[in-house]
């Protein structure tokens, strides 16, 4: 073939490059191109022809980079899955789907640095006659019979000899060293003893098996401590046994180091942990071995484990499947890696489960109408009961005078049981820093953000006044700078305020507080999970980050300080979010043999949510979500698609969100919603407008994709908009 359809790690698309100067070239392998004057870039081969471009001056590809390709066909099929339905470029996808020393880019080819492959040093067999060496060199005879047994090469690193050896048996023409790309460990497949199953779970595990017969994609709604991993671990040795690979996502990177240090010990060094917090150089590591490596491995990862180059997907397995974690918030594409990770499965032609306490409506719409095979497991492992659930008012703690700062009696009194017993607890408050905004009692006046129009939240460890969207941060400060007689007073309360004032109360107890300030590393993270596993403090404040995978069997009582923050927010989502949540963080009560409480406090205890808090009223709490829903045209009974529109000029926005409002409603109708500013509508010195679109499932979800990104291109043609950014979200979250 003449010519090649390259990737390059750009919001573009494909460009043309000659290759016909490239013996057997192939799709999927990487390249160097020049790309603009200067620029040096790493592309892929997306596709082969003979068909030269209409315009232009062809440039010829630079160089071939390693002697196999980096993606597969299923990944380049993936790739253009994701890039089509998430209205994205594939460079886009490339962006983001390989490790970052595998995408090279430089201004010029004198700077550019591909990925060099790691190389060891080889020892082969080059001479049959060994007539030469003494029967009293007994270090060189052992090497000689160590590269008989192993076919005449052996890696350096696996000898035990000095390079003094070594050197007298090149020198005598018997053994040659020279160097090669280093080959990856292949470690054996070995699985030790299974989790014992109990009755509940040896059922669950047959009703998947036989519903995957019929669909390739399962839900296991498990209740929270109901054993779901177990079940994933069998299933897990039934695909390994076929000799395939397994890809079991987790929607927080903090789970994936437990999760991996439980699978290693049952099924050995083949299990591999991929995320983002990895360095570059072991995810490039990771990404290479993984071309090489046969099939039957398991990979265990956040969302970006969905682009490692799998050989043969057997299964892939998705816990907490309802976590909003698993949806690409930015960069494009904005993808959802439950979704996408049901798709990868469906190219390889694998099985999926998708495993939860609490399914997402969507997830649950599935399996009701038939698409996904529906099990449900309603009982905890080892016998232990659900916590109990107590809604404490706190409108009524205050008339009555049994408020303490942040704190009903109801809940202090229980912490005080529990503390006296030797027990745990984890205190739930979802927002961090000391107090979301400080405000002055005489002029009103609060500090914002300059670049947004946000207030700042006071951070009392820090000392800082911060912006939770653009980070901008001040010194904070005692006095107001407007009026300069009254002291600053901080209005609601964080994580830091919560610390402080149960240490007050409890001066006697041993208080850690766990959120994305004071668990900025893995390190700091695990040390304050470890830490509290192993009692070194009694109390625990936190934020979501405390809500997900954790298993702390002293844990009797769990606090959620103020419940009306999740059940308020304006999102039609709001009280499915909510009850996943408080779902979540009870479940983290009374794991073991002793019982647990769950206290939440709210100022509107009526509020239907606290009515369905029993994990087995699930049905009847999806079933009224549903209905409304429904009423209302919401997913799952439509698709949404979600523009957001940015410029540092509220006039050009503003003109241009109407141009694609008007042009968007020639074509969908009342099916557009706005333009409208959000609730927060100026981040990082842009102002923002949205535009939401709602498609019926009835109708055709592609061809409505499809006009979406027409009429996008066409606005962005224009010069008198080209400078306002468009993002496409479709399917937002």
């Amino acid at each position: 073939m003449n010519f090649a359809d390259i990737i390059l790690p750009l919001a573009q698309p494909c460009y043309t490059f000659a290759v016909s100067h490239i013996p057997d070239i192939k799709v999927g392998e990487a390249v160097a191109v020049q790309f603009g004057k200067n620029s040096i870039y790493t592309g892929i081969v997306l596709r082969l022809h003979n068909t030269p471009p209409r315009s232009g001056r062809i440039k010829p590809v630079l160089e071939r980079l390693y002697p196999y390709p980096l993606l597969n066909a299923r990944q380049i099929e993936f790739w253009r899955w994701i890039a089509d339905y998430y209205l994205s470029t594939i460079g886009e996808v490339m962006r983001i789907a390989l490790p970052s020393l595998v995408k090279s880019h430089a201004r010029s080819e004198e700077q550019y640095q591909p990925y060099a492959l790691p190389t060891e040093r080889v020892l082969r067999l080059k001479s049959s006659d060994i007539s030469q060496i003494r029967k009293s060199a007994k270090a060189q005879i052992a090497i000689i019979e160590q590269l008989k047994a192993a076919g005449g090469e052996v890696a350096r690193q696996s000898v035990d000899a000095t390079a003094t050896v070594i050197n007298a048996l090149v020198k005598m023409g018997i053994v040659e060293v020279f160097e090669r790309e280093a080959v990856p460990t292949q470690h054996p497949i070995a699985t030790s003893l299974l989790p014992t199953l109990s009755a509940e779970q040896s059922q669950a595990l047959e009703k998947i098996e036989s519903g995957l017969e019929i669909t390739n994609v399962a839900l296991l709604h498990g209740v929270t401590s109901s054993g779901k991993t177990e079940i994933y671990i069998h299933r897990i040795a039934k695909t390994l046994e076929r000799g395939k690979d397994v890809l079991l996502l987790v929607p927080e990177i903090s789970i994936t180091q437990q999760l991996v240090e439980r699978l290693r010990s049952i099924f050995g060094p083949r299990v591999i942990c991929y995320h983002s917090k990895l360095t570059p150089k072991r995810r490039t590591d990771i990404y290479m071995d993984m071309l090489r490596l046969p099939s039957g491995n398991i990979v265990v990862g956040a969302r970006s484990a969905l682009f490692l180059p799998y050989r043969d997907l057997g299964l892939v397995v998705v816990d907490e499947e309802h976590d909003a974690g698993y949806k690409q918030s930015e960069p494009n594409p904005r993808y959802n890696g439950r979704d996408a990770a049901i798709m990868l499965a469906h190219l390889h032609g694998a099985k999926s489960i998708l495993g939860s306490a609490t399914p997402s409506l969507e997830s649950f719409n599935n399996a009701m109408a038939g698409k996904y095979a529906g099990v449900t497991l309603m009982t905890r492992y080892g016998g232990s009961l659900p916590p109990r659930i107590i809604i404490s008012d706190t409108v009524r703690a205050v008339k009555r005078g049994e408020r303490t700062t942040h704190f009903n009696k109801e809940l202090l009194d229980r912490i005080a049981d529990r503390l006296e017993a030797g027990e745990q607890i984890i205190l739930f408050q979802n927002r961090r820093g000391y107090a979301p905004y400080v405000e002055c009692p005489r002029c009103g006046w609060t500090p914002r953000c300059p670049h947004c129009n946000v207030t700042l939240s006071r951070h009392r460890q820090s000392g800082r006044l911060k912006c939770h969207y653009c980070g901008y941060s001040i010194a904070d400060s005692r006095y107001c700078p407007d009026c300069k007689t009254s002291e600053l007073q901080a209005m609601g309360f964080g994580t830091e305020k919560v610390e402080e004032a149960i240490s007050a109360l409890f001066p006697q107890a041993r208080v850690l507080r766990l959120d994305s300030d004071i668990a900025a590393s893995d390190s700091a993270y695990n040390r304050i999970i470890n830490d509290f596993a192993e009692h070194k403090a009694d109390i625990l404040v936190g934020t979501q980050i405390i809500t997900k995978g954790l298993d702390f069997p002293l844990v009797t009582l769990i606090g959620v300080l103020n419940a009306d923050n999740l059940t308020k927010a304006p999102d039609f989502r709001a009280v499915e979010r909510a009850w996943q949540t408080l779902l979540q963080v009870a479940g983290r009560s009374g794991r073991r043999d002793k019982a647990g409480e769950v206290v939440i406090q709210t100022a509107d205890p009526h509020h239907p949510i606290f009515n369905a808090l029993d994990e087995k009223g699930y049905q009847y709490f999806a079933a009224s979500q549903l209905k409304e829903r429904q009423m209302f045209n919401y997913p799952p009974f439509s698709r949404l698609i979600r523009l957001t529109l940015r410029h540092a000029d509220s006039t050009t926005l503003a003109n241009a969100a109407n141009m694609l409002g008007q042009g968007l409603r020639q074509k969908f109708g009342d099916r557009v919603l706005g333009p409208v500013t959000p609730l927060i509508d100026r981040i990082r010195g842009e102002w923002i407008v949205e535009i939401m679109l709602k498609i019926e499932t009835t109708s055709s979800f592609a061809a409505a994709r499809k006009i979406v990104a027409q009429q996008v291109a066409n606005l962005r043609q224009s010069n008198q908009h080209k400078s306002v950014t468009i993002i496409c979200d479709v399917d937002p979250l």
